[in-house]
């Protein structure tokens, strides 16, 4: 691990060197026209750890420990149109690497793999009319792993009030196909129309060689995000944000075993369509010259019988003008869904079924401190115009438990 975050920051140096070369810009007229130069680099790294014994794949018993190395680079270019239009367009890419336990059980020996890599690259563009208030974005995206792939487009629409406010809608499609890799043990038969494929060719999981073709099922999200911020007054700025999503396709995951209660076995059998709602509200209070207080609290429902609220505080101090820190600390509970039943507890009557704690009943807590150092001239008169550290730690009353920690840096 000390390797790759060498790595990453020798990756961070060379990029501002690169970076200082390419933006020697004299202040020339606002209100004249300027072509898309790179503005900001922005980078970061977090490594995951976590623990547990409820793994869905061995039914929801079993060990759930996961790390995950993440990386990501974002490139930001602005150009202005006439003085007056700011376009904006950020190009990005991340790269995680993550080993989980509990993935060796999808075969029944315990020999599958227990690692894999997400890439997942990004491209946004923001066009923004300063004069009259709005805003006009659009976004591609796309992310690839062993047994997933994912691509999605949104747009987005602002427009600023008059008295201090704005509203802001974006939608979202994401259109995505599911490798249907099954527990060793369950892998269908072979039946006319459909592809053939045993535990020996399934190299993916098994560590075989040989070649084979496993199908894919869809899975697509549709949402639409509308929210509007407004500053009450000098001290206080609020926000509403109401979400709508809905989903359909293959929804679960084919590894995932479930336990009847007569000592039979299947996979984890869920609905094609699920529909979610959540409803969220920001206030933040500037308590002085060196203090906010930023509240959060969301209400969220669903056709799957899931209910859940959070509530979150974040308290940044600022040390100096260039110097803060913000402890917070985040509250979550959530009902069980209709479906879910603990390990050996469903009935084989029982139309849809999961054993997965992620739509089992429980409370969690999420605390821990960000430190940001933004001095005016940069970090030591460099190009590295800001630098975060976020340390944050997990617990669930299903004794998950978890760390993560994240360096985020930006370049100007």
């Amino acid at each position: 691990m000390k390797k790759l975050f060498l790595s990453t920051i020798a990756m961070y140096v060379m990029l501002a060197h690169a970076f200082a070369q390419t933006t020697a810009d004299s202040a020339a007229n606002t209100y004249t026209a300027k072509p898309l130069t790179l503005d900001e680099i922005g980078l970061v790294s977090s490594y995951y750890s976590q623990t547990g014994n409820h793994s869905a794949v061995t039914g929801g018993i079993g060990t759930e420990t996961v790390t995950d190395i993440a990386n990501g680079l974002d490139l930001k270019f602005v150009g202005w149109e006439n003085g007056r239009i700011k376009h904006t367009i950020t190009a990005g890419l991340g790269f995680d690497h993550h080993t989980s336990a509990s993935a060796a059980y999808v075969s029944k020996t315990g020999a599958s793999k227990t690692g894999g890599t997400r890439i997942y690259p990004s491209l946004n563009w923001l066009k923004e009319n300063e004069e009259k208030g709005t805003s006009f974005g659009a976004g591609l995206y796309y992310s690839s792993e062993y047994n997933y792939e994912s691509i999605g487009v949104d747009l987005q629409v602002s427009k600023k009030t008059h008295t201090n406010g704005e509203f802001s809608a974006k939608v979202n499609a994401y259109f995505d196909k599911v490798t249907l890799i099954y527990p060793s043990e369950l892998i269908p038969k072979s039946t006319p129309g459909t592809v053939v494929y045993t535990s020996a060719s399934r190299s993916t999981t098994t560590g075989g060689s040989e070649d084979y073709n496993i199908p894919t099922s869809p899975r697509n999200t549709y949402s639409g995000s509308f929210s509007f911020s407004q500053v009450i007054n000098k001290r206080l700025q609020g926000s509403i944000n109401v979400d709508l999503v809905a989903q359909n396709g293959y929804l679960g995951l084919p590894f995932h075993r479930v336990y009847f209660n007569n000592g039979k076995d299947s996979v984890e059998n869920l609905p094609v369509t699920r529909y979610k709602l959540p409803i969220g509200a920001r206030l933040n209070y500037f308590l002085g010259d060196k203090v906010i207080l930023r509240a959060y609290y969301r209400y969220y429902t669903d056709s799957w019988g899931l209910q859940a609220h959070t509530a979150s505080l974040e308290i940044p101090y600022k040390i100096t003008p260039f110097f803060s820190v913000a402890p917070f600390y985040r509250y979550y509970t959530q009902t069980a869904a209709n479906y879910f039943a603990p390990y050996e507890a469903h009935k084989t009557t029982d139309q849809y079924y999961t054993s997965n704690y992620a739509y089992s009943a429980f409370a969690s807590s999420f605390f821990g401190v960000n430190i940001r150092i933004a001095p005016p001239n940069g970090i030591f008169k460099s190009k590295l115009n800001s630098m975060e550290i976020r340390y944050g730690h997990y617990t669930q009353t299903t004794d998950l438990l978890s760390d993560v920690i994240s360096l985020d840096l930006k370049f100007k």
